[in-house]
C-alpha cells in the first residue's frame, strides 16, 4: 500500500484527535482543515508542478553544458562561475531534488516531510522505537461495520494512523519504525480502511503471528485468510500410511480423494519413485556476436570443463550441487539451464545463489559477455513450458497401483472397461485435442494445490507442478486395472518459505517430514513429491469413477450447492 501521494481527508468529529500535539499535521487548524493542495512544492496542481520542474531541470542543463564547453574550449577555469552560472546549478540541484522526490526515492521523500511538516521529531522518534509502552498497541478486534470508526486505543497510535493516511510514515516501514509487528498490522489496517473507505472487519486480525512473516513470506499485511484444512487417507504408499492434509475451498475434493486412498488402500497400496531430481534456473547472456556464444556453449558443455564450473557453483550452499547444464543459442544470446540438487529446500534461491557464482567466474574469461538476467525463462518457472514437461524440474515422480475389480465395483461403482476407455478418450485424445501441454490427466491440480497451500509450497509453482499424465491399463487377463500417474516437475520443500509458518509447520509434522532430514539431507521433499503423486493417484481415480458413472454433477451439486445461510452460520 503505497500512499505518498493520496491528499489525506478532513478528519470528522469522531476522529478529530485527543493528542495536544498532532505531529504530522500542518502548523494550524486553520491549515488542517483547508482542502488538500495537489502539490507541496509549489500552490499549483501536480500536473503543472511537475511541468516546471522538468522543464528547469534539462533547460539549465542544457545551459550548463553549453557554458562548460565554452571555457573549456577558451581555457577558462571551470571552478571561475558566474552569478548567472551559480544561479542555474543552484536551480539545477533543486529540480533535482524534487524529481528525487517525486519518482519514489525514499531519503528524499523522508527528507522533505521532516522539513515541511514538521512530522518527525525527536521525541517521536523515540516513542516508536522497539520498547514502545505495550498499553499504546491498538485494540486488535475486529473493526465496527463503519470502516471510518476509528478503531484505536491511544492518541499515540491515532497520530501514526494519521500519519500513514497523509502519507508522512510510508506504510512498508512501520515495522521498522514501531519494531512491533502486530501493532504495525494493526494501525496499517486502520489506515487502510480509512483511506478505502472501506470494512476489513470479516478480515481476521487476531491469532497469527506476524514475526515469522517479517522480511520473509508477506509485506505490509494487514490480516491473514482462513482456508479449511480436510484429510484424505489414509494413503497406503510404499508400505506406510499417511495422513493428507489438503487445504482446500472446494466441496467434494476431499471427500473425493478419500475415496481413491480407500480404493486404493484395499488393492494393497500403491509404490512411486523418484526418477530425477533436480531444480533449475537458466540465466540469458549475450555476446557481440554469435560465434562467441556458440565458443561458450562449447565450452560449457565440454566435461572437462565441469568439474571447475561445480566447484565455483558449490560454493553457495552444503546441499546445492550442480548436476548438469544445458544450453541453447538464439542468434548472438546464450541460454544456460543450470541443474543441481537442493536438498530438503525448494531450492530456488540456492540454485539462483550458485548460478550467480558461475557467471563471475565466467566473465573473467569471457570480458565481451554481458549478463542479461539471471533468468532468461529457459527454467521455466511458474509457467507451462515444454521443457519442464519433457526434462523434468524439481523431482519427478512416477506413482502406480493395481486395483482390483472387486474393489473398483464395491468402491468406486466402476468397471475395468469404462475407466480404460474413458481415459483413452478423455485424459489422452481429449487433451490432444486441446492441444494439452502436460495437461494429460483429469484434476492433477486440484490435489497438487490443495497440499500446496497447507504444507507451505508455492502455490504458483501448481502451474508445473501439476504436469501430469495418467495412464489406465487392464492387467491380469482383464480383471485389475493398473493406474498410474507420471509427474516429472514436482517442486516441493520442507524448509524454507511457508513452510516454518505454524500451520503449514504443524502439516508438515502430520506426515512427519518437518524440517530438513538430519539422517538424509534431502529425503523429506522427495518422500512429499512421492505422497503429491499418490494423492494425485487417488484423485484421478476417484474422479475419473464419478465421470464413468454419470455422478460428477450429482455430487457437486450435494457438496457445492449448500443451501445453508453460511454468513449466519458463521455468527
Amino acid at each position: 500500500m503505497d500512499v505518498r501521494r493520496r491528499p489525506p481527508k478532513p478528519p470528522s468529529p469522531a476522529e478529530a484527535p485527543t493528542h495536544p500535539h498532532q505531529h504530522c499535521q500542518k502548523s494550524s487548524a486553520s491549515d488542517s482543515a483547508a482542502p488538500p493542495k495537489a502539490s507541496d512544492a509549489l500552490p499549483l496542481p501536480l500536473y503543472l508542478t511537475n511541468a516546471i520542474f522538468f522543464t528547469l531541470f534539462f533547460s539549465v542543463a542544457y545551459y550548463l553544458l553549453l557554458r562548460w564547453r565554452d571555457k573549456i574550449r577558451n581555457s577558462t577555469p571551470l571552478h571561475l562561475v558566474t552569478f548567472s552560472e551559480l544561479a542555474a546549478i543552484v536551480t539545477l540541484m533543486a529540480s533535482f531534488i524534487y524529481l528525487l522526490g517525486f519518482f519514489g526515492i525514499d531519503f528524499v521523500q523522508s527528507f522533505i516531510a521532516r522539513a515541511s511538516n514538521d512530522a518527525w521529531d525527536l521525541d517521536d522518534e523515540v516513542s516508536l522505537e522497539v520498547d514502545a509502552p505495550q498499553h499504546s498497541l491498538l485494540t486488535c478486534t475486529p473493526s465496527t461495520p463503519d470502516p471510518l470508526t476509528p478503531a484505536i486505543s491511544s492518541a499515540e497510535d491515532e497520530e501514526i494512523v494519521e500519519c500513514v493516511v497523509s502519507g508522512t510514515i510510508p506504510s512498508y516501514k512501520l515495522e521498522e519504525r514501531l519494531g512491533d509487528c502486530k501493532r504495525a498490522v494493526c494501525i496499517r489496517r486502520e489506515a487502510l480502511q480509512r483511506i478505502t473507505g472501506r470494512s476489513l472487519q470479516d478480515l481476521p486480525l487476531d491469532g497469527f503471528n506476524y514475526n515469522s512473516i517479517l522480511k520473509q513470506c508477506c509485506e505490509e499485511p494487514v490480516g491473514y485468510v482462513q482456508i479449511p484444512v480436510g484429510i484424505a487417507g489414509p494413503l497406503l504408499l510404499d508400505g506406510f500410511e499417511y495422513s493428507v492434509p489438503m487445504a482446500t475451498t472446494e466441496g467434494c475434493l476431499v471427500a473425493s480423494a478419500n475415496r481413491g486412498c480407500k480404493a486404493i488402500y484395499a488393492s494393497g497400496g500403491a509404490t512411486s519413485t523418484i526418477f530425477r531430481d533436480g531444480m533449475t534456473r537458466a540465466p540469458v547472456v549475450s555476446f557481440p556476436s554469435a560465434t562467441r556464444a556458440c565458443h561458450l556453449k562449447f565450452f560449457l558443455e565440454n566435461p572437462s570443463n565441469f568439474q571447475t564450473l561445480a566447484n565455483e557453483f558449490n560454493k553457495s550452499s552444503n546441499f546445492a550441487r550442480l548436476q548438469s547444464i544445458q544450453c541453447s543459442i538464439v542468434g548472438k544470446n546464450l541460454y544456460m539451464r543450470f541443474s543441481c540438487s537442493t536438498g530438503d529446500a525448494m531450492g530456488m534461491n540456492m540454485v539462483s545463489k550458485g548460478v550467480e557464482n558461475v557467471l563471475k567466474y565466467l566473465r573473467s574469461i569471457y570480458e565481451d559477455m554481458e549478463v542479461i538476467g539471471i533468468s532468461g525463462n529457459f527454467c521455466s518457472d511458474k509457467k507451462p513450458a515444454a521443457i519442464n514437461w519433457i526434462e523434468g524440474r524439481g523431482k519427478s515422480v512416477v506413482c502406480e497401483a493395481i486395483i482390483k475389480g472387486e474393489v473398483l465395483k464395491d468402491v468406486l461403482k466402476t468397471s475395468v472397461a469404462a475407466l480404460v476407455e474413458l481415459n483413452m478418450l478423455k485424459n489422452l485424445a481429449g487433451s490432444a485435442v486441446a492441444g494439452a501441454l502436460g495437461g494429460y490427466n483429469a484434476h492433477a491440480s486440484n490435489l497438487v494445490s490443495a497440499i500446496f497451500i497447507a504444507t507451505g509450497q508455492d502455490p504458483a509453482q501448481n502451474v508445473e507442478s501439476s504436469h501430469c499424465i495418467t495412464m489406465m491399463e487392464a492387467v491380469n487377463d482383464g480383471k485389475d486395472l493398473h493406474a498410474s500417474v507420471t509427474m516429472p516437475c514436482i517442486e516441493v520443500g520442507t524448509v524454507g518459505g511457508g513452510t516454518q509458518l505454524a500451520s503449514q509447520s504443524a502439516c508438515l509434522n502430520l506426515l512427519g517430514l518437518k524440517g530438513a532430514s538430519k539422517g538424509l539431507p534431502g529425503s523429506n521433499s522427495r518422500r512429499l513429491a512421492t505422497i503429491v503423486a499418490g494423492s494425485v493417484l487417488a484423485g484421478e481415480l476417484s474422479l475419473m469413477a464419478a465421470i464413468a458413472n454419470n455422478d460428477l454433477v450429482k455430487s457437486h451439486m450435494k457438496f457445492n450447492r449448500s443451501s445453508k445461510d453460511v454468513s449466519k452460520a458463521a455468527l
